[in-house]
């Protein structure tokens, strides 16, 4: 799975966050740096996302654009 994700060029290095997971964000001292947290960072929401939601019915939706 894909996400986009935003990056921006601090004083002491990377700042990375992915707008559509809020909350979810890492920072990196070199762009690849930042790139690498951040798939871990992914990796872990949605795990606790996961965890989270164990407890209530789920369904899946299909949106076309």
């Amino acid at each position: 799975m894909k996400y986009r994700v935003r990056l921006i060029k601090t004083n002491g290095g990377y700042a990375i966050w992915v707008p559509v997971l809020p909350g979810c964000r890492s920072y990196g001292r070199t762009e690849d740096e930042a790139l690498e947290n951040i798939k871990s960072a992914i990796l872990s929401y949605l795990e606790a996302l996961e965890e989270q939601s164990a407890n209530f019915e789920c369904r899946e939706v299909e949106v076309s654009s």
